[in-house]
C-alpha cells in the first residue's frame, strides 16, 4: 500500500510540473498576443509557416535531380573535389547544353551575370557590388553556385583556364569580403570554358554587372550577334539555390 501511494505521489508531482510548464507557456503566448494584437487563430496558422521553409516554384523535380547529381559529383556533397570541368559536367549533369541553361532560366530574378574583359579574370567595381549584394541575399538557401564561362576567342584549353580563374576570382572575393568560416561549404564552382552551355541573347534580360551595348539593339546583324555572345560568355553566373534536396 505504501508503495502504491508513493507511485501515485510521483505521478501527481509529474502531472503538476507538466501543467505548470504548460500554463506558463500558455500565459507567455497570451501575453505575446496582447502585446502584438495577434489573434489566437492567427498564431495557430503561423506555426506551419515557421516550421517549414518555403520552396521556390522553379524547384522542379528535373532541376532538383540535376542539382543533386552536380552537387554530389562535383564535390559539394560528401567532400572531395570542389568543382567540375566542362567535359566532366556534361557527363555529370546528363543533359544537353540547351537543357542545362533552360533549367536555370527561372533563376533570372535571383541570379546575376558577372562580366569580364577578354582574357581577364579580375572583378571590376560593378562586379564586386553585384556579388556582395547577391551573397547577402541568402534567404536561408544552402548553395551558392558560380558557373563561369569563356567566349570562343581563344583555344578550348586556354578558355577552360580563363573560366576556372573567373570562378576562383568570385570565390576569393567572397572569402576576403565576408570572412565566413563556412563559406567554402556553401560555394560551388563550375567552370565550363567554351565547351558547354554557352549563353545566348535571351540572357540579356538577366541582371548584368555592366551594360552590354549589343543587348539594346533590337535587330542585330550576324556580326553583332557574334559579339554579343562573346560578351555574355566572358562571365560567371552567380546565384543562391533555394531548392531543398
Amino acid at each position: 500500500m505504501k508503495i502504491a501511494w508513493a507511485v501515485n505521489g510521483v505521478l501527481v508531482a509529474v502531472l503538476l510540473v507538466s501543467l505548470g510548464t504548460g500554463t506558463r507557456s500558455m500565459v507567455g503566448a497570451a501575453a505575446k498576443r496582447l502585446e502584438t494584437g495577434e489573434s489566437l487563430e492567427a498564431s495557430k496558422k503561423a506555426v506551419p509557416v515557421i516550421a517549414q521553409k518555403a520552396e521556390e516554384s522553379f524547384c522542379t523535380p528535373e532541376l532538383k535531380e540535376t542539382l543533386r547529381r552536380v552537387l554530389t559529383n562535383c564535390g559539394l556533397i560528401g567532400g572531395g573535389r570542389r568543382g567540375c570541368q566542362p567535359n566532366e559536367l556534361r557527363n555529370v549533369a546528363q543533359i544537353s547544353d540547351q537543357d542545362f541553361n533552360t533549367l536555370f532560366k527561372p533563376l533570372s530574378h535571383r541570379a546575376g551575370i558577372i562580366l569580364f574583359d577578354p582574357e581577364k579574370d579580375d572583378l571590376d567595381e560593378g562586379a564586386k557590388q553585384m556579388l556582395d549584394r547577391l551573397w547577402a541575399d541568402q534567404r536561408g538557401a544552402s548553395w551558392f553556385f558560380v558557373v563561369a564561362r569563356a567566349s570562343t576567342d581563344d583555344t578550348a584549353e586556354r578558355n577552360r583556364v580563363y573560366s576556372h580563374r573567373r570562378a576562383n576570382s568570385v570565390l576569393f572575393h567572397l572569402q576576403e569580403r565576408f570572412k565566413d568560416p563556412d563559406l567554402e561549404q556553401k560555394v560551388g564552382l563550375l567552370w565550363l570554358g567554351e565547351e558547354y552551355a554557352q549563353l545566348d541573347a535571351s540572357f540579356c534580360d538577366w541582371s548584368l554587372s555592366r551594360p552590354v551595348e549589343e543587348c539594346r539593339i533590337p535587330e542585330r546583324t550576324r556580326a553583332q550577334e557574334t559579339q554579343l555572345a562573346k560578351r555574355l560568355n566572358r562571365s560567371a553566373v552567380v546565384s543562391w539555390i533555394d531548392c531543398r534536396l
